[in-house]
């Protein structure tokens, strides 16, 4: 039985759904009963077996030998995409890895399934790569490339924000004007929607977007912002050499904080420059904990701590920053008003992103009936209070924040290949 469905594979989390007999979407249970799956591989050193999702997480976290690889989208469209990555006595291009991570999730959708899914919508932001068409459309050709490669014979693609749309036009009893705000792990994607009943029964829906935009920022770009600001200077960034002339490089710094460039630390010439560093820094034992935290491979770990103790700044007003390097820690306290600090140049991008999808669709924020909110990074205080207070008259509508675009993605492949 050959099937459609569609596939959300995104920067954090990845889901596949379909419709069921009654034309209701559905998402597949992908892992251990659970219909998210976090887009994370982790190749294992000691039995060389690959992990995916959560038991990749678990490996890790538990101290087992072997290399995680998290953010995968985020290549796509950079120089990164051409880059290759050792595991043991093998090297894997990224472009390969991001094969291996979607013909799983094929795998499993199959096996949920007991059938062949052989035609697919696949999620994209509306871009890749800001203000730069052609890397742009090279990303969408990367993706679609992993994809085919993995056995699905038919391709196509919806921006991610329209399908959140069509996920949402399932409630909607009357017309209504729509802004589909969609922060993922990467990207952030902003969409005005006319949405109706009427309109639902169209399958040609073009008409219907009045305007999209989108801007590369997302919840990877909030953790790196937190930890350069909170954590990488415990580490001596903003410190300056014993002579006082200059700063340290930041460039060490950033790719710490960075989950897709905290490979490239790994290496002896890495250590070498650290510990040259070190000698000429005003204060040598931060960059010591650094180099420890590299000798031990506690770069991914700690970027993943970094984006825990964001999450917990959901709930609360502040939390203790505390992570073990050896026999020392890095401790330090944050807020709220740090993590809002940190972010305000995101948050600036995604208003003036906001403000030229208005733009485009000729109207004001006034004009906006619903709100809709998907995508986890929607979750973070400082974007959602500023949201609400940029559309304080909208209705506020929280989708499945995780599911919401694999269910339109899902609506949509049907409505193409039947």
């Amino acid at each position: 039985m050959s099937l459609v469905c569609g596939l959300d594979f995104g920067t954090s989390n990845s889901t596949i759904a379909r419709l069921d007999t009654n034309g209701v979407p559905q998402l597949l249970k992908l892992e251990d009963g659970r219909q998210t799956i976090p887009s994370v591989i982790f190749f294992g050193f000691e039995d060389d077996t690959i992990h995916f999702g959560r038991k990749a997480v678990a490996e890790y976290v538990t101290g087992a030998d072997g290399r995680l690889m998290r953010s995968l989208k985020s290549v796509l469209g950079t120089a990164l995409i051409g880059d290759s990555t050792r595991v043991k006595a093998r090297s894997y291009g990224f472009l390969d890895i991001l094969g291996i991570f979607i013909g799983e999730l094929k795998r499993r959708a199959e096996s949920e399934l007991d059938g062949q899914v052989d035609s697919v919508v696949c999620g994209r932001p509306v871009h890749f790569v800001d203000e730069d068409p052609v890397a742009d459309r090279a990303a969408q050709d990367q993706l679609e490339s992993a994809v085919r490669g993995q056995g699905f014979r038919h391709v196509d693609f919806q921006f991610e924000p329209i399908a959140a749309a069509l996920d949402y036009e399932r409630q909607v009893t009357a017309e209504r004007l729509a802004l589909i705000v969609d922060l993922g792990g990467g990207t952030s994607d902003f969409s005005v929607v006319r949405v109706s009943p009427e309109r639902a029964k169209s399958m040609d829906r073009g008409g219907d977007i009045l305007a999209t935009a989108g801007v590369h920022v997302g919840g990877t770009d909030f953790d790196r912002l937190l930890s350069m600001t909170r954590v990488m200077p415990e580490l001596g960034l903003g410190t300056k050499t014993r002579d006082g002339k200059r700063h340290l490089p930041v460039a060490p710094y950033y790719d710490l904080s960075t989950w897709h460039r905290i490979n490239r630390l790994y290496n002896a010439q890495t250590l070498r420059d650290l510990r040259g560093t070190s000698r000429e820094a005003q204060a040598p034992e931060r960059v010591d904990m650094m180099i420890e935290l590299i000798e031990d491979r506690l770069g991914h770990r700690l970027v993943g701590a970094v984006e825990t103790a964001k999450i917990a700044l959901s709930d609360a007003d502040t939390t203790n920053f505390v992570f073990p390097v050896r026999d020392q820690q890095i401790e330090t306290e944050l807020t709220i008003e740090h993590l809002t600090a940190a972010l305000h140049s995101s948050v600036s991008r995604i208003e003036d992103t906001i403000a030229e999808t208005l733009k485009r669709a000729g109207i004001g924020a006034g004009d906006i009936d619903s709100l809709i909110l998907t995508g986890g990074s929607t979750q973070v205080p400082a974007i959602a209070g500023r949201l609400r207070a940029l559309f304080p008259d909208a209705d506020l509508v929280r989708t499945d924040v995780l599911g919401s675009v694999g269910l339109g993605l899902a609506m949509d492949a049907k409505r193409k290949f039947g």
